[in-house]
């Protein structure tokens, strides 16, 4: 099958039959292997992929597998000339841990020709595409989690996709029933009791139930990170905690009985505490993780403090996934300025919580 580009393609995987052997598997003492989409090859997910695997840090850590395209991933080269050569394989048996070559799973889908920058329906479409191979791999237990570059949200939806981003991708194939998304970096780790959603919905999605679920698949993940303090603090909706309801009941009807419910279960957790001095507090050290009543109140704080560094996280599923934490940036893509570290920093906390987990 020709690549439009005078090679030949691999045909495309079949994940009905593919079934993990025992060398797939990794012991707790081995690096993982993790899947890497490719992400919307117009934007800035080829350069970052290339930034990253030309570092010796990564290969340190996993045994990585990229899924996208093998051609986009060459060209993307040129930025960091130190990146290995790709290699198309066509069974993720074929992917070894040599730093000789980057593997490359394509799914049989070929990416589009490359218009940096230009929203492009189908590369939304092989974006999905890859992320559903990743996925599948994860779940049948032939990679150990996923880490995923961006895709755009318009271009998903004009290929024909109705799902708001990776997540949800993720979890209606996971079967997940509740699930978080989450923000960490080294001194900041955030939880939302909702994610993409209008502010007036998100606020009136805080409930009582969404917060001790959020309290609880936080505390897990502080768990699995093998941390020795896990002190998670409970922001309030309201400015000044609500000021015992002057300036609003959720505070008291929804959000402390949340906390009192956790605290019961013997989870260290504190709250409501007003939301506008509490990032502070667990950046200086006072508190391990948040848990953030909307989008826009966890994510403002991290982005000021560690844009950079931030990693995606998606707590509640049965699979270990991480992402970076950022868009397709389509207006530096393909200018080679494109920063590469919270990708690392998104293969690094995926490799810690495989070997947590002991995959």
């Amino acid at each position: 099958m020709s690549d439009g580009r005078g090679g030949t393609r691999a045909a495309p995987v079949d994940l009905s039959v593919h079934k993990p052997t025992r060398k797939e598997k990794y012991s707790r003492v081995s690096k993982p292997k993790l899947a890497i989409t490719m992400g919307d090859v117009n934007g800035v997910g080829p350069e970052i992929l290339a930034k990253t695997l030309a570092k010796d840090s990564v290969w340190n850590d996993c045994q990585p597998v990229v899924i996208g395209d093998p051609g986009v991933l060459d060209d993307a080269r040129r930025f960091a000339p130190d990146c290995p050569e790709p290699r198309l394989i066509g069974d993720i048996a074929e992917a070894g841990s040599a730093r000789t070559h980057v593997p490359v799973l394509d799914a049989g889908v070929a990416a589009p020709e490359l218009q940096s920058g230009t929203l492009d329906p189908e590369a939304g479409n092989a974006a999905v595409q890859w992320c559903r191979l990743a996925v599948q791999l994860t779940l049948d237990g032939a990679v150990a989690g996923l880490v995923t570059c961006p895709f755009n949200k318009q271009g998903i939806h004009l290929a024909g996709h109705a799902y708001p981003g990776h997540t949800e991708i993720i979890a209606e194939m996971t079967k997940a029933a509740d699930y978080r998304m989450c923000l960490f970096t080294d001194s900041m780790r955030v939880v939302h009791i909702t994610s993409h959603a209008a502010l007036r919905e998100a606020i009136d999605m805080v409930h009582a139930d969404r917060i001790i679920t959020s309290i609880r698949l936080g505390h897990e993940a502080l768990v699995n990170l093998g941390l020795e303090r896990k002190r998670i603090a409970v922001a309030a909706l309201n400015p000044h905690a609500g000021e015992y309801g002057a300036f609003g009941l959720e505070e008291v009807i929804e959000i402390a009985p949340a906390v009192q419910t956790c605290q019961a279960l013997g989870i260290d957790c504190s709250g409501p505490h007003p939301a506008d001095t509490l990032f502070l507090r667990m950046r200086d050290g006072e508190f391990d993780m948040v848990v953030a009543m909307y989008h826009d109140q966890g994510h403002i704080p991290v982005k000021l403090i560690a844009m950079d560094q931030g990693v995606n996280v998606t707590l509640g599923i049965p699979i270990i996934r991480t992402s970076v934490d950022h868009g397709t940036a389509y207006d530096i893509a393909g200018k080679g300025i494109a920063r590469e570290d919270s990708l690392c920093a998104a293969i690094r906390l995926a490799a810690r919580f495989t070997r947590n987990r002991g995959t």
